[in-house]
């Protein structure tokens, strides 16, 4: 059954109709230019080198400053970007890329395939996430036979190939700035040079990041801004009246509820399940499968019982999603299995029997354990409202609001946790966002990795196996077997499907916000 549409939707569209007027994209002649739009991030990005994380406030802001081979359009199909056409090989074992000619990297550099590869094997496949899950164990090797053609070997063919090759999910960095260097540390990451549609200006921590016109782009007539703001606030209500009052322009994510305030306004809204960091994203409850209490089964029955995500739905998300069904996204619906997590339906007298099973008692204050929780500060909603729903079952959260520079080491690095609030992005195929949550390959200190360290041969062997064959049929199954097991074993807890609404002031037009390159097209009006 395909899902259902989100009740918000009906006054997302009934915005973008009022502002139907002004949505018609400006013809060539106009080509219209000038002009400042100031952008809302709801956290810090802590560094701006999109290669070696997958937040999301980092790619919110970093994703316009550089490109990826492709482009994804807005039903996720690949569009040519830093590479014109590309050519597969009838086995679906090699693809090659034909490159723009001319490009440059804003500090003047030519651009060429030896910042492809060098990109691919020095950074993205050891640094990325998603990219080293999902890249790594199917190239095997990178060829640059000139300048501009890079030839992509495979160990097998691999049908998410395309779709992983965009700025969010493969950006490509400069050689010349990164080579022998240690790429946590550049002081590029700091100060980044890309080829992308905006360049770096400034960045004060906390505050904001700045970013000017590209006079040198490859793609002719943008962009037509001339400089991008991040104004970095956290809080969701100072976002929404910064917007009213004029002193942003765009809100990357805007909730249902914020939406209502937004009636009657000049403003424009677009629902999507596409944002910065990633598309068809699940907020998912990561158990430290390290420590003694959340290494137990039963504790993690206990908590998925224990948590009504119905009324984290309502009241965290006010319905802008769904209740995760699957481990894999509802978005991705020929790999989704209906259903598959309907056994751990919120019961907290079930959950209180598993507790008691597991040892933990209630002591004489009625609480049985305290957990440490890390997330993001802009997920503090949703441990306030789980805060209140474990405590009727005698757990305690002890709540660590981190931003991503923090967050990153202390949980996969340092281990120092025993749950961890992510918002998880699946991507358009299980291979891209998936199999890096999941795969014991991806346990390890990569951001935003498998953050359970999770290992499980079965799960590895219907992963490979559904990225081993291009017949989705066969894919399917084997992604449904996979969720079957893992509904199982419960390394994570699958909260909500988020859905994202974005929202600009009228004076502005042809944002893309399911884009990477969100800014690209977008122009003020005079």
């Amino acid at each position: 059954m395909p899902p259902s549409r989100p009740p918000f939707a009906a006054l997302v569209a009934a915005l973008a109709l009022a502002a139907a007027g002004l949505l018609a994209a400006p013809t060539a002649a106009a080509e219209p230019r000038g002009g400042t739009a100031v952008v809302a991030v709801t956290g810090d990005p802590g560094h701006l080198n999109p290669a070696i994380s997958t937040a999301g406030p980092l790619h919110a802001v970093a994703d316009s400053m550089f490109n990826g081979l492709v482009a994804l359009d807005r039903d996720g199909q690949p569009q040519p970007d830093l590479a014109r056409s590309w050519s597969i090989a009838p086995d679906g074992r090699s693809v090659t890329f034909q490159l723009v000619p001319g490009v440059r990297w804003h500090d003047g550099k030519p651009f060429s395939s030896a910042d492809v590869k060098f990109s691919f094997e020095e950074l993205l496949l050891r640094l990325h996430a998603r990219a080293r899950a999902g890249l790594a164990p199917v190239l095997e090797a990178i060829e640059t036979p000139d300048a501009n053609t890079v030839v992509f070997r495979l160990r097998r063919a691999h049908p998410a190939l395309l779709r992983q090759l965009d700025v969010t999910e493969a950006p490509i960095l400069p050689r010349h700035l990164y080579a022998g260097t240690d790429p946590n540390r550049n002081p590029a990451n700091l100060e980044p040079v890309g080829t992308g549609p905006f360049r770096f200006a400034s960045y004060r921590r906390d505050e904001q990041v700045v970013l000017v016109r590209n006079p040198d782009y490859f793609k002719p007539g943008l962009p037509r801004l001339d400089r991008l703001v991040f104004r970095i606030l956290p809080n969701a209500n100072t976002q929404v009246a910064a917007l009213l009052a004029g002193e942003v322009d765009m809100l990357q994510r805007v909730s249902a509820l914020d939406l209502r305030r937004l009636q009657g306004q000049p403003v424009t809204a677009v629902d999507t399940r596409a944002a910065a960091g990633g598309a068809n994203c699940v907020m998912t409850l990561a158990f430290n499968l390290e420590r003694p209490r959340t290494g137990d089964l039963r504790v993690r029955q206990a908590f998925a019982h224990a948590i009504d995500r119905t009324r984290l739905l309502r009241l965290v998300a006010f319905d802008q999603g769904r209740v995760a069904a699957a481990p894999i996204a509802s978005g991705i619906a020929w790999a989704h299995l209906p259903g598959a997590l309907d056994a751990w339906s919120y019961d907290p007298a079930r959950a209180n029997r598993l507790l008691d099973e597991a040892g933990l008692a209630r002591g004489s204050d009625g609480l049985r354990a305290t957990f440490d929780v890390l997330h993001f500060p802009a997920f503090a909603r949703y441990t306030d409202l789980m805060r209140e729903q474990l405590a009727a079952v005698g757990i305690g959260l002890r709540v660590r609001l981190l931003d991503p520079a923090a967050f990153v080491p202390a949980v996969f690095t340092q281990r120092d946790f025993d749950l961890a609030l992510i918002s998880y992005c699946n991507g358009t195929d299980p291979e891209i966002g998936v199999r890096r949550m999941v795969h014991s390959s991806a346990v390890g200190p990569v951001p935003f990795s498998n953050a359970a360290a999770f290992r499980d041969a079965e799960v590895d062997r219907l992963f490979d196996q559904a990225g081993a064959t291009n017949d989705v049929a066969a894919r399917g199954e084997a992604y449904r077997a996979a969720q079957r097991r893992l509904a199982t074993l419960l390394p994570y807890w699958w909260l909500v499907e988020t859905d994202f609404s974005a929202a600009w002031r009228s004076e502005l037009a042809d944002f893309a916000p399911w884009s990477s390159q969100f800014a690209e097209t977008a122009w003020r009006r005079r």
